[in-house]
């Protein structure tokens, strides 16, 4: 039979472990991904609305050893409410996909009115990336959500995945510029 020790001598904080439930853990997880949804959202919002263009440094990681470039022309549908602006990031790497705009290859903004709009990255180096875009229908500076973090703006990404808890990935959303010229069209989604 183990007996109890004194850690009253002990210099320094005593780790008490607190047995937590499953449901409430469950809850606790879910609560932390919407926190999460919208912080990552609104990242991706704000270098549009505040004009922050994206370090270059980071053309060195896809370049290829002929350096060859394109051009990526992105359609951007379903835009179902008019007016705001338009947050549209170019990622080459996981890192700070989807709304990391400092770690973005390319970051541009975009007013526009109507339902669908068009976008260019010229002279991109041949190689894999992934796009992700936001509708700042406001034009506050970051993405509205309701009270339990679920954005009232619009999004989308490259390849128009189905997204589910988590947010979009890097790996589902990449794509890959080989040829003069790429096209592809994002639907914009509103939750």
């Amino acid at each position: 039979m183990a007996q109890q020790q004194d850690h009253s001598n002990i210099d320094g904080p005593v780790l008490q472990i607190k047995k937590i439930s499953t449901v409430s853990l469950k809850h606790r997880i879910t609560a932390w991904h919407a926190v999460l949804t919208v912080v990552i959202v609104t990242l991706l919002i704000y270098p549009a609305v505040s004009g922050s263009a994206a370090p270059s440094a980071n053309l060195t990681e896809t370049t290829s050893p002929a350096s060859q470039t394109g051009r990526i022309v992105v359609t951007i549908t379903n835009i179902n409410r008019p007016g705001g602006v338009l947050g549209i990031l170019l990622h080459n790497s996981k890192k700070g996909f989807p709304g990391k705009h400092e770690l973005a290859l390319v970051s541009q903004q975009k007013k526009y009115s109507g339902n669908s709009d068009r976008v260019v990255f010229e002279n991109i180096p041949y190689g894999t990336y992934a796009i992700s875009v936001a509708h700042d229908e406001n034009g506050n500076g970051k993405l509205d959500a309701n009270f339990i973090g679920i954005p009232k703006e619009g999004v989308g990404v490259s390849n128009n995945p189905k997204i589910g808890m988590g947010g979009p990935k890097f790996d589902q959303c990449s794509f890959t510029l080989g040829e003069q010229e790429l096209a592809m069209t994002i639907l914009m989604k509103y939750l």
